[in-house]
């Protein structure tokens, strides 16, 4: 009966010694009571180059032998190497975990060992063995732990000309025209009073930032055609806006620009979810209460572009960028 159990120290001594001696592989199987496959192949496995020829020495195979039996089991983090570094290098961009599964699954849809689920990348991140990395910090929120967060409210006003959502076609609100955007202020630190206006363009999720001295009417349909005004005609058919002050000069956006302007019910920030839910991306960085002073436009801009040029689940782990440019490409030529 053949004797399964590991080669151990004394037996590699032994055939360290035999082989010294000149004698063959299945002599000296016959002396261990080995198969002669298995000496065979401890010897190729754990032999090395001495200068002239293979040697077997009994040290070297037995520190090759705790070698590998100290990475037996032991699996590369989050599946291996490389999706180990793609994740780290894209969470550090402020990409969430989705974002990376989603994006990775584009990138290599037949390469089974460069995806990664997203609860995968989570479980990693939060399993206690890795606490020291610390990587939840580079979460969207950087929460210890996944939280859902509330929407904003928006406040009731009387504004002139005010069209409501109700009355928007049905092509826009199911997101089948491009051109059509939801508009909105950031706060900054009440006491200084300024902002930054938003743009999100509803089918692309492209996103517009501009930073404005005040949220006040004049500032902010100077940003709006700022934004609006670079773009083709039939890349800028509406905007729809909450029922804040700063709207009350929406008219002359039709006036200027030919776009028709629309108006969500009150305390329905979820008609214009798609602007909210930038605004929380924007938020990530300036958070609230940041005192927007020492911001610079230049600043601002590199946000937007990271924000622009992340993968989203929506649109099926494009970025915005890429799906606003297929757009207006698609405007251009049929102009």
């Amino acid at each position: 009966m053949k004797n399964h159990k590991k080669i151990g120290k004394k037996e590699r001594s032994l055939i360290a010694r035999m082989l010294a001696q000149g004698k063959k592989i299945r002599a000296i199987a016959r002396e261990l009571c080995r198969s002669p496959s298995t000496i065979s192949e401890e010897v190729s496995r754990n032999q090395v180059w001495d200068g002239d020829r293979f040697v077997y020495e009994s040290i070297i195979a037995q520190e090759e032998y705790e070698r590998r039996k100290s990475k037996a089991g032991k699996r590369e983090p989050l599946k291996n190497k490389w999706i180990y570094q793609y994740v780290i290098n894209h969470l550090q961009l402020g990409w969430a975990p989705e974002q990376i599964s989603g994006r990775l699954k584009i990138e290599h849809p037949l390469v089974k060992s460069r995806t990664v689920g997203m609860e995968t990348i989570y479980r990693y991140i939060y399993d206690p063995e890795n606490k020291d990395e610390i990587l939840w910090e580079y979460l969207p929120r950087g929460q210890k732990k996944r939280k859902k967060q509330k929407g904003r409210s928006v406040h009731k006003s009387h504004i002139k000309a005010r069209i409501s959502i109700s009355k928007r076609l049905a092509r826009v609100n199911k997101r089948k025209e491009f051109g059509h955007f939801e508009g909105d202020s950031v706060e900054g630190r009440r006491s200084v009073g300024d902002g930054i206006h938003t743009e999100v363009e509803r089918v692309s999720r492209m996103f517009f930032a501009v930073k404005v001295k005040r949220i006040n009417s004049e500032e902010t349909i100077r940003v709006q055609t700022e934004i609006f005004e670079k773009l083709p005609s039939t890349a800028r058919k509406s905007v729809t806006l909450d029922n804040g002050r700063e709207n009350h000069l929406h008219m002359r956006l039709n006036k200027i620009l030919n776009m028709k302007t629309y108006f969500c019910h009150p305390y329905a920030s979820y008609e214009r979810g798609t602007n909210e839910n930038t605004n929380g991306l924007l938020r990530r960085y300036l958070p609230k209460q940041t005192d927007f002073t020492g911001l610079t436009q230049d600043e601002l801009d590199e946000i937007v572009s990271e924000i622009n040029n992340r993968p989203r689940k929506v649109l099926k782990y494009k970025t915005a960028q890429e799906v606003f440019t297929s757009l207006i490409n698609n405007c251009s030529d049929s102009t």
